[in-house]
């Protein structure tokens, strides 16, 4: 009799514990930092790659299959083109 106490009290201790700091979630945000902002993770192998998509495969895998079918998209940001006749082609107002 003692011996079921002691683990209903250890069991409930433990989920009590596992509900308050969700490690299952803190899992899944973290995978998904990693993944959203490639840094160290791209340049850390192919078996932390690996690690990384696994877990966020598993803690979120909506978020995941929607990231594997999104087309990829350009990240390279626009080239600003200069004109080298501005000085000439200043308005009345911006000789100052």
């Amino acid at each position: 009799m003692v011996g079921i106490v002691v683990t209903a009290a250890a069991t409930l201790t433990a989920g009590y514990l596992l509900g308050r700091l969700r490690p299952w979630q803190r899992l899944g945000d973290w995978a998904a930092d990693q993944v959203r902002f490639t840094g160290t993770w791209v340049r850390g192998g192919a078996a932390r790659q690996a690690v990384v998509v696994l877990t966020h495969a598993v803690t979120a895998p909506r978020t995941s299959w929607r990231i594997m079918r999104a087309p990829t998209t350009e990240t390279r940001a626009p080239t600003p083109v200069r004109d080298p006749d501005w000085v000439a082609n200043r308005r009345q107002g911006e000789h100052e």
